[in-house]
């Protein structure tokens, strides 16, 4: 085999393992979210990413003031996505997180159409009427979506939205990517502080010890090293070296091993009818993506601002 396979087969398998990686997040936030709240869960685990990426900030030293403004925007963007989803995943099951986040890649070309002003295809106004029926079946077939979906919902189009915007502001940066990540981790922690202070009551909760608490730090690790900085450096490593077809078919069953998780990890159940509108989803922004490689890099690039899916 020569070492170009060689190397394909590499990226194909990481690609994969991103896939899985990112669709067991939601069920493993679930899991933490029964022992930390929402938002000291993502101070914590976006604290953590910042502390490991924290050397990637002395490229800032010679970054323009626009750049880095531009920068903490899409970081203030990650931040509503981030607690619309959690918020989400606390009040629906992790299999419905998992298939309804996915609409965000069906609404990136709509929102790309209000903000860059390139008109949806065909093939993707399909891919969008094809998914909004498979959230309707995977949230019970009902228009009016429960507390935990529409949170989920709007976090997909917030998802949709910084995905444009990224591309925009970060279209002309010199800006090294993991110095971006390492800013919009920071701006989550430090926005999640504020908000937990300022918004509550009650006193900022103790963290669960240790020795009595493992799986909640089990999941944090899981959270902070395979979801954010494995798939990040996987994702950047495979693309350089597949096509946007191949990545787009093996990112688009992330929401199938999200609901597989869900099922064996943490029993949930889904009905025959939510799994064929997951399965309508999936295949919708297989549909959006493959066809179109700017629209395959959004798919991809969704992940790599939010820098986790959970």
């Amino acid at each position: 085999m020569s070492k170009q396979k060689r190397l394909l087969w590499i990226s194909d398998l990481m690609l994969l393992a991103v896939a899985m990686v990112w669709g067991t997040s939601y069920g493993v936030a679930k899991a933490a979210l029964a022992f930390y709240p929402v938002l000291g869960l993502l101070a914590l685990r976006f604290g953590l990413t910042f502390a490991v990426l924290s050397p990637a900030l002395r490229s800032l030293r010679h970054a323009k003031a626009a750049e880095l403004a531009g920068t903490l925007g899409t970081g203030v963007l990650l931040l509503s996505v981030l607690v619309a989803e959690t918020f989400g995943i606390s009040l629906t099951r992790a299999s419905n997180a998992a298939f309804l986040i996915s609409l965000c890649v069906v609404l990136t070309p709509l929102v790309e159409w209000v903000l860059l002003r390139r008109k949806p295809s065909r093939v993707e106004w399909f891919a969008v009427v094809l998914s909004l029926a498979g959230a309707a079946l995977v949230s019970g077939g009902v228009f009016i979506p429960t507390a935990g979906d529409a949170l989920i919902l709007l976090a997909a189009l917030l998802r949709a939205l910084t995905v444009c915007t990224t591309r925009r502001v970060m279209r002309d940066s010199t800006l090294a990517p993991l110095s971006v990540t390492a800013v919009q981790a920071g701006t989550v922690m430090l926005g999640c502080v504020v908000a937990a202070l300022v918004g509550s009551s009650q006193p900022w909760p103790a963290l669960p010890t240790l020795a009595g608490h493992g799986t909640f730090w089990v999941s944090i690790a899981y959270l902070v090293f395979a979801c954010t900085l494995f798939a990040f450096f996987a994702q950047n490593f495979a693309v350089k070296r597949s096509s946007p077809t191949r990545v787009s078919l093996l990112m688009g069953s992330e929401p199938a091993f999200g609901a597989l998780f869900a099922y064996v990890w943490l029993g949930e159940q889904m009905s025959v009818w939510g799994w064929v509108g997951g399965g309508l989803m999936v295949f919708a922004s297989v549909l959006a993506t493959v066809p179109w490689q700017r629209n395959a890099s959004a798919s991809v690039e969704v992940r790599s601002t939010v820098a986790n899916d959970a």
